[in-house]
């Protein structure tokens, strides 16, 4: 089915994210995970430089958790039993939101890491 319109496209682009965050409990985890990394990012005052950085990782998350929706979706849809290689395209797009996951919270860690170090080493020394 083509969209009538633009519009119409970001509409169906937006129900998409919308059925994942109402039906993938990870989808929910990641937009916990991102609401987390946003304030502390704020708290320790990143530069834009490195907003870009955990905006594109954030960004990669997400759309392999969209496609691991989608592929899941179709997957069903075109095996309905139980077949050996619908799991093997399942566990695949499942595996890819993992590496998206890890490579996110590495880069999380080592942009964020230090400066919550400085700010916690900070407090320790007044208390």
């Amino acid at each position: 089915m083509k969209a009538p319109n633009i519009l119409a496209s970001f509409r169906f682009a937006f129900e998409g994210v919308i059925y994942a965050f109402r039906t993938q409990r990870n989808f929910k985890a990641h937009c916990a995970i991102t609401a987390a990394m946003l304030l502390v990012g704020l708290w320790v005052g990143l530069p834009l430089g490195q907003w870009a950085v955990l905006a594109l990782v954030t960004g990669v998350v997400f759309h392999a958790e969209l496609v691991n929706t989608a592929l899941e979706a179709v997957v069903d849809k075109a095996s309905p039993e139980i077949h050996p290689l619908a799991k093997v395209a399942k566990d695949c797009a499942a595996a890819g939101v993992l590496v998206a996951a890890i490579t996110a919270v590495v880069v999380g860690l080592l942009i964020l890491g230090p400066p919550v170090l400085v700010r916690f080493g900070a407090w320790l020394t007044v208390a």
